[in-house]
């Protein structure tokens, strides 16, 4: 067998179990951008040659991180809300007097699809550090169509600035422009904006805000109706201020993931469960919020939902560009276990993506790999800082 490039001496977490799949003395092979053999080094098979070979020196290698949730395009600071928040004012307060998304939206709108390529790309870096060959960029910071169309193309054109797969995803039910008509929005998004992307292949799916300062339940519903009639999978926020039965609502419309879920109930869970839904977990927006509230990760676990952690990388309620440190809060504050976090920040991230070609070290996937300079898998999560990295591949290179 041919290969283009084969990593040997390694310790692999192949994400292929819930007990991460170890090997402790493994090896993986990739052609033309793919896995074609990843595990124990004395199962390579016979006569394999290798155009490059690459000793390990007993390091570990997981598959590539994915940050399956962020807003990373876009333009406009609001470090302003830090001191507003210190002193008192709540997120929705914040949102009703003019700031929160709509804030962003008044910066966005007005920069060119290069500032925010150029504004998004030393976020992006900041990922890529880390180990993450994977990211998922939402619109939603412009609420009209020429804007949101912008912001996606924005972040597809990342992907061609960067050795990184880019997941975009519409999300103009993010909230309602100010002075706009509800009925006239809606109708914009369902009848204009949901076909052109579509038609354009500018989203891989479509996400909503369901909240009480955001969209209620039966307009959430007309929208992901809309996105299916169009071919489009759907993601939701759902349940991150209140109890709006936003997970059984995701599940109903077989969500991809329902994300944020501090307030989701027990059958919410069962819901999300039944539908094949994943859990996306979002702990640095409870943390910017100080909320107190915590998602139900027992729940989550009695029934057997996947759980990915994310970033909600974004300018007001997470400004965070660290995907580690998110999964160190999920363990902190919400009592997950390394192995949670390293499968939710692999495995059960992609699968809230809806890809079967990332996340795991098996024959066929891209080969993506995360290459660390570290004792134990659990070092990558412990340490806060700089990352223990000492390689990114991206489809095999």
């Amino acid at each position: 067998m041919k290969v283009d490039r084969l990593w040997r001496d390694a310790r692999l977490a192949t994400m292929t179990a819930p007990d991460l799949g170890i090997e402790e003395r493994g090896a993986v092979a990739a052609r033309d951008g793919r896995i074609v053999f990843a595990g124990p080094e004395a199962e390579l098979p016979a006569g394999i040659v290798a155009e490059e070979t690459v000793s390990c020196a007993g390091r570990w290698i997981t598959p590539g991180l994915v940050d399956c949730h962020t807003h990373l395009v876009f333009a406009g600071d609001r470090s302003d809300e830090f001191e507003r928040r210190l002193a008192g004012e709540s997120y929705a307060d914040i949102a009703r007097g003019g700031g929160g998304i709509a804030a962003s939206v008044r910066a966005t709108r007005a920069a060119s699809e290069d500032d925010l390529v150029a504004a998004a790309l030393p976020r992006l870096d900041a990922l890529l550090a880390e180990g993450v060959t994977t990211v998922e960029i939402k619109s939603g910071y412009g609420l009209d169509t020429g804007t949101e169309l912008r912001q996606l193309a924005a972040a597809r054109r990342l992907g061609a600035e960067r050795a990184v797969t880019i997941a975009p995803t519409y999300l103009g039910a993010h909230a309602l422009p100010p002075g706009t008509d509800r009925a006239d929005y809606l109708r914009r998004v369902i009848a204009e904006m949901i076909p052109r992307v579509a038609r354009e292949g500018l989203a891989d799916a479509v996400d909503a805000f369901h909240e009480t300062i955001a969209f209620t339940a039966d307009e959430t519903a007309a929208v992901f109706e809309a996105a299916s009639r169009h071919g489009l999978r759907v993601k939701l926020h759902a349940d991150q201020l209140n109890d709006n039965d936003g997970a059984a609502l995701a599940a109903r419309f077989q969500a991809l993931s329902a994300d944020h879920l501090e307030y989701t109930n027990e059958a919410g869970a069962a819901a999300m469960a039944r539908a094949g839904t994943t859990a996306v977990i979002l702990p640095g927006a409870f943390y910017v919020l100080k909320e107190t509230r915590k998602p139900p990760i027992e729940a989550f676990r009695r029934h057997g939902v996947p759980m990915a952690v994310a970033t909600d990388l974004n300018p007001g309620t997470s400004p965070i560009a660290s995907l580690r440190l998110c999964a160190h809060m999920a363990c902190t504050f919400f009592g997950m276990t390394v192995p949670e976090v390293l499968l939710g920040m692999t495995r059960h991230a992609a699968t809230a993506l809806g890809r079967t070609d990332i996340g795991v070290l098996e024959p066929g996937r891209w080969c993506d790999l995360a290459i660390w300079e570290v004792a134990r898998p659990a070092e990558i999560v412990a340490r806060i800082g700089p990352a223990p990295l000492r390689a990114r591949v991206w489809r095999g290179e």
